[in-house]
């Protein structure tokens, strides 16, 4: 649920979602390189992280409309 109350806030609360959910991806990367999380599981991680991304980019694009 979400607590803004207006079109710019909203904008504004998913932009930080996104940049989040962004640095959550190279952190994952990171990881992924140093091979601390086996490589299937990390591959779901990704790509429910990817997901994440890509939702809120389109919700964001809407707003922006």
């Amino acid at each position: 649920m979400c607590t803004a109350g207006s079109k710019a806030e909203r904008f504004s609360k998913i932009s930080i979602v996104i940049k989040e959910t962004d640095e959550t991806l190279f952190g994952l990367k990171m990881l992924e390189k140093l091979e601390y999380v086996q490589k299937e599981i990390m591959a779901v991680i990704k790509t429910k992280t990817e997901e994440i991304l890509k939702v809120t980019s389109s919700c964001r694009k809407m707003l922006k409309n």
